[in-house]
């Protein structure tokens, strides 16, 4: 399977928004936008400049299947950036997509933004993006529980 990161556009906001409402993906991964309008306000701001988070769409065989970002981006904090990804199409999930995406974003942004370290967060229970995680050579730093749920704190020197 070929896996590509891409552009984003507004077209992949309102596809990414409408796929993660699933119950299954939305009981995994933290969304700071409760409606369509949120979303894409929140992707117009990445692409102002000096912009602190930054994202690519995931293909894989040239069908989009999720996205892979870093929010809070400064070179002068410990990590530089934080890390989240989300392959939205769940029949593709266990398949290395995430984790190849992980990969190429990871080089990317090194090189970008001259990063050094990033850190990521992963509900406890969602074993399968902390292997994505470990399998990049991110290594576990802190587990913690907020509002009732445990998650795990990563973090990777670049």
């Amino acid at each position: 399977m070929t896996i590509k990161l891409q552009n984003r556009d507004e077209r992949h906001v309102r596809i990414y928004f409408d796929r993660t409402r699933d119950e299954e993906i939305s009981a995994m991964i933290p969304q700071s936008a409760n409606t369509i309008e949120q979303a894409i306000e929140n992707f117009h701001k990445t692409t102002l400049p000096g912009a602190s988070s930054y994202g690519r769409t995931i293909y894989a065989d040239g069908i989009y299947v999720g996205d892979v970002w870093c929010y809070c981006i400064n070179t002068a904090a410990i990590p530089n950036a934080m890390l989240s990804y989300c392959i939205f199409e769940k029949e593709l999930w266990g398949r290395g997509i995430a984790t190849e995406a992980v990969r190429l974003f990871l080089d990317e942004i090194a090189a970008k933004f001259h990063m050094t370290s990033i850190g990521a967060f992963a509900f406890y229970e969602n074993a399968a993006s902390i292997r994505v995680f470990e399998k990049q050579g991110f290594k576990q730093i802190e587990r913690f529980a907020k509002n009732g749920v445990e998650s795990v704190y990563c973090r990777k020197d670049l």
